[in-house]
């Protein structure tokens, strides 16, 4: 390994169908007022906020809700939610839902104390909250297998008003205390978005396998995460209620973007850029907005990357070309009812030069991009 990189991670898991006896023995730590943050009514009907409702309120707490946080949580939704917590003057924030939950929660947590506009401070900036400032823990009951946000900074908001959608990758104060991951909370997703985040977690992993030309450890693990999911996709797909595939999805979903992967990477973010802008003009699932510009994506890289391309192939799939390695992933994701296509989740010819204009364009991991490149991947894509 040649890169120099700090890792750091402190969030603590609690894993398993048993996993939510132990959120008792972690509020004594954050303080009696907390901000609830849930979405529209599956963890309701599922039973689970009773649940935890229960257990907060058993343990003397008081609860101030904030129902309706949606996927792909919007600016007016976090204003909502910092407005809630500082009128309430809350200790802590606890996310009951999916990664977009979590990602909400950990926005509000960074920006109740910031005292400015934190839109264009944290998301338009890049900057970090200053070390005096005050940030709120959180704690994150998942429901779905996908983000990675249990166990990393990261928090995506859409400005919907301009149809910009912008992540941030907090530092490690932003990183939840805890969370508790029950693989069969997961089981009530519906089965599309269940496939949308199983390609969201091989993106998380393409993102930072695909750059890079030593040895590295990184890659090693990368590749058996790759392998784990592909198996287990193919099992959860079949059934759905296969505790063992959602456990192996959920499992793999947390270290894939959980910041280890990453050390000693370049790493490459675009089809996560492209993919955001997508999302903020078509209201697609993230994960199915990545799916349907890989292809294009990935066989551009592949003239740069070629080295890396060949040894996914190998490594991966068992094939022996480069250009069979991906083959090889258009197959697996036309097996387990993946989109192709950005026209599939409602892009026209008409919507491009806006998807182009909201794209933020980074260093990427073989090749550098200009608005010109992203063009051609969208028209490729269509």
């Amino acid at each position: 390994m040649k890169g120099n990189f700090k890792y750091h991670n402190p969030t603590k898991l609690y894993f398993g169908d048993a996993a939510l006896d132990h959120l008792s023995e972690e509020l004594s730590q954050l303080g009696e007022r907390v901000l609830l943050n849930y979405g529209t009514g599956s963890v309701k009907r599922s039973g689970l906020y009773d649940e935890v409702v229960d257990i907060l309120r058993g343990n003397g707490l008081t609860i101030i809700e904030n129902p309706g946080v949606m996927s792909n949580p919007t600016l007016a939704k976090l204003d909502e939610g910092i407005l809630l917590a500082r009128e309430n003057k809350v200790d802590w924030i606890l996310s009951l839902g999916g990664g977009s939950v979590c990602d909400y929660s950990k926005a509000v947590a960074a920006s109740v104390g910031f005292d400015g506009d934190y839109w264009r401070h944290f998301w338009l900036e890049g900057n970090q909250p200053a070390a005096e400032q005050k940030i709120l823990p959180v704690g994150c009951i998942l429901t779905m297998a996908g983000t990675g946000s249990e166990m990393n900074g990261g928090a995506v908001i859409t400005d919907a008003a301009h149809n910009y959608k912008l992540g941030h990758v907090f530092d490690s104060r932003l990183m939840p205390r805890f969370s508790i991951l029950n693989p069969r909370y997961t089981m009530t997703v519906p089965l599309e978005q269940m496939k949308a985040g199983i390609y969201d977690i091989m993106n998380h992993i393409f993102e930072q396998y695909f750059s890079g030309e030593d040895d590295n450890t990184s890659d090693y693990i990368a590749e058996g995460l790759m392998r784990g999911l592909i198996a287990a996709s193919r099992a959860a797909v079949r059934d759905p209620q296969d505790y063992e595939a959602r456990s192996n999805i959920m499992w793999t979903a947390t270290w894939a973007l959980n910041t280890l992967i990453k050390c000693g990477k370049s790493q490459d973010w675009m089809v996560h850029q492209i993919g955001h802008s997508i999302g903020a003009w078509t209201h697609a699932p993230h994960g199915y907005t990545l799916a349907a510009v890989s292809m294009a994506y990935y066989r551009r890289a592949m003239q740069f990357g070629r080295a890396k391309f060949e040894r996914f192939a190998k490594n991966v799939w068992g094939v022996d070309t480069a250009e069979a390695g991906l083959e090889a992933l258009k197959a697996w994701m036309i097996e387990i009812g993946l989109p192709l296509t950005i026209s599939e989740l409602g892009a026209t010819e008409a919507m491009i030069d806006n998807i182009v204009s909201t794209t933020n364009i980074f260093p990427a991991g073989y090749m550098d991009l200009t608005p010109k490149d992203v063009r051609e991947i969208l028209r490729e894509s269509l």
